[in-house]
């Protein structure tokens, strides 16, 4: 619960006490720095706007200036804030939002029903995901393919176990992304997946058809950097991200933002 929605509590002289995590110094500054990230990206305080001066913040999550004036700094690296001389706080467009950072994506993903920030996300996954396709084609070892038809052998047997398969999933396509050499582009879909890994909306469904049908899409990109065809393997990348994230998508309207 976050601290905009804490009922008060009194102590034992009857006062309003703060809330739970206003009294653990270590979470002070991320605890505040969060709600005022979900506030910011919720639209409560909407781009253009002013955030409360700072008294007024201290007294609403009852931690001192100091607090306060670290939480609006992180606001300030995450882009959500931008601070003027004589005119306060003032919130930024969404556009100078830092998308890749952990509390701005997962506030935005929770406010986002059309799930158009996860389609953006499989996007970004399926572009960087295809040219490692294509790098590991041409640079795999046998070692390293012989590693891929392990999995996907191994997939086949776990297609009612989705929390395993998923655990193989995610093992398949790291194999390729080390194959590729690719350090930057393995980092930014690693940092991306392992922010969604555990959200609902990213996860999707799970049944046993949809397993098999996903561990297909790994049969052929195995099969193709095997016979060391980066152009095969790129696409059998792009069409497996695709179509198993329609697969278990689940939204209003169709991901048209997916479409080439």
């Amino acid at each position: 619960m976050t601290a905009s929605r804490q009922a008060p509590r009194q102590d034992s002289t009857g006062a309003i006490a703060p809330p739970a995590w206003a009294r653990r110094p270590a979470s002070l500054v991320r605890a505040v720095t969060a709600e005022l990230v979900e506030r910011i990206v919720r639209g409560a305080h909407p781009p253009g706007s002013s955030l409360p001066p700072e008294p007024a913040l201290c007294e609403a999550f009852a931690v001192s200036r100091t607090v306060v004036r670290e939480a609006v700094k992180l606001l300030q690296e995450k882009g959500l804030v931008r601070v003027r001389q004589g005119s306060g706080t003032v919130v930024t467009p969404p556009s100078r939002w830092n998308m890749l950072d952990e509390m701005v994506l997962a506030a935005s993903i929770e406010q986002d029903e059309s799930l158009q920030i996860l389609d953006d996300l499989v996007v970004t996954r399926r572009l960087l995901e295809s040219d490692m396709a294509n790098q590991a084609a041409q640079l795999a070892t046998e070692e390293t393919v012989a590693q891929l038809r392990l999995l996907v052998s191994e997939m086949d047997g776990l297609l009612d176990d989705p929390a395993t398969y998923a655990d193989h999933d995610r093992a398949f396509h790291d194999v390729i992304m080390r194959a590729s050499g690719n350090r930057i582009a393995r980092a930014v879909v690693r940092s991306l997946e392992n922010q969604v890994l555990h959200t609902a909306r990213y996860v999707g469904r799970t049944e046993r058809a949809l397993c098999a049908a996903s561990n297909q899409g790994h049969r052929r990109i195995c099969e193709r950097i095997a016979a060391r065809d980066p152009a095969g393997a790129a696409e059998a990348m792009f069409t497996h991200i695709t179509e198993a994230w329609v697969a278990r998508r689940s939204a209003p309207g169709g991901p048209e933002r997916l479409r080439r």
